[in-house]
């Protein structure tokens, strides 16, 4: 099927993808996973998932393989790759016009939305970053990697997890601090958030090389528009803007520090569908710390000033919410720096996080 696994698409945190060709002619991608864990629950958890799932924007699980300790899962081909290119990186960064953006983001919030509603359960991703959302031929994304997700009855509003899980920088708070609020749908809300703001902006949230005002986009893009400003982005007419501000705005209501006043996701679709004229500003959605590093200064600085440091302190805040937001606020703004040392202090791998809290 995939020839010799010659034509490898991209790499994960569970392993790698390769190009590979069904007996129909079909073109699929070959999703092989590498030291399974927990005795490949990952694995259960995509099949479990995934296969369930009927949906224009959720990528469509074609079949899997399991022998010994080898398991496959097999997909359709997305051939336009994932969105983290279009938005960040080379010629294709520019490829794509703010309608196209704009539509991406659309449907990446129509196929949230059915994970959250439109099954006979709930499905809570856990992992919604750009490197998940794959684009067909015609750029319709597809949300993708369930290997974090899980699933839940319908009705419950708060559920029950042990561990943290997802991507440094798309994490939701209340997945460390507990007395934020509980766990729930609401965590998929804010990831989406930050995505939709990298989206707008076509620059990742953290960049510790911008101007010091611009390290962390989000808070930068709310001053900017709490003072009437407009932000310079690449569209060139009204409709252009109106679209970027749009999504901008969103984006904040979406990671507002408290689960409770994130919308749900049929509301983001309302939101992005309707017109901004009737869209209000948010809350300011974090109380951002005023000494921000400049710069990253990589192991020049001591670990021990992270405000989260391991499961145990995590598990031991039971401080009032507004040190939460402080503590928060510094943890959002020095994790550019401090992740490949917060990787190795509490056993992760690269910014992926699944780790019992």
């Amino acid at each position: 099927m995939t020839e010799g696994f010659r034509d490898k698409l991209g790499e994960g945190g569970y392993g790698s993808v390769y190009k590979g060709k069904l007996r129909s002619g079909t073109l699929v991608a070959v999703k092989m996973l590498s030291k399974p864990k927990a005795d490949g629950q990952e694995f259960i958890n995509e099949v479990a998932t995934i296969g369930r799932i009927h949906h224009v924007n959720v990528v469509q699980l074609i079949g899997f393989c399991a022998e010994r300790s080898k398991r496959a899962l097999v997909y359709d081909f997305m051939p336009n790759g994932s969105l983290e290119k279009y938005i960040f990186y080379g010629k294709e960064k520019s490829s794509l016009s703010c309608k196209q953006m704009y539509e991406i983001s659309l449907g990446v919030a129509r196929g949230i939305d059915y994970l959250h509603r439109g099954c006979d359960m709930q499905i809570l991703h856990f992992d919604i970053k750009p490197h998940n959302i794959l684009l067909d031929e015609n750029f319709t994304p597809k949300v993708s990697d369930f290997g974090l997700a899980k699933l839940y009855p319908t009705d419950d509003s708060i559920v029950p997890l042990t561990t943290a899980r997802g991507t440094m920088g798309y994490m939701a708070p209340e997945l460390f601090y507990k007395n934020i609020g509980g766990v729930s749908y609401k965590a998929d809300i804010y990831s989406f958030g930050m995505l939709l703001m990298e989206i707008a902006g076509k620059r990742r949230n953290w960049n510790a090389s911008a101007n010091s005002s611009q390290i962390f986009f989000p808070s930068w893009v709310y001053d900017q528009l709490s003072d009437g400003k407009h932000i310079e982005m690449e569209e060139t007419t009204e409709e252009e803007r109106g679209m970027v501000k749009k999504m901008m705005v969103v984006a904040l209501w979406c990671i507002q520090m408290k689960p409770s006043n994130r919308p749900a996701m049929n509301k983001v679709v309302e939101i992005l569908q309707g017109s901004i004229e009737f869209l209000q500003m948010p809350p300011k959605p974090f109380i951002y710390s005023q000494a921000m590093p400049t710069e990253n200064h990589g192991n020049d600085i001591d670990p021990a000033q992270l405000p989260i440091l391991s499961g145990a302190c995590m598990d031991s805040l039971t401080i009032d919410s507004q040190m939460d937001c402080k503590a928060w606020s510094d943890y959002v703004h020095l994790l550019p720096t401090f992740a490949p040392q917060l990787s190795s202090m509490v056993g992760l791998q690269d910014t992926n996080v699944h780790t019992t809290v």
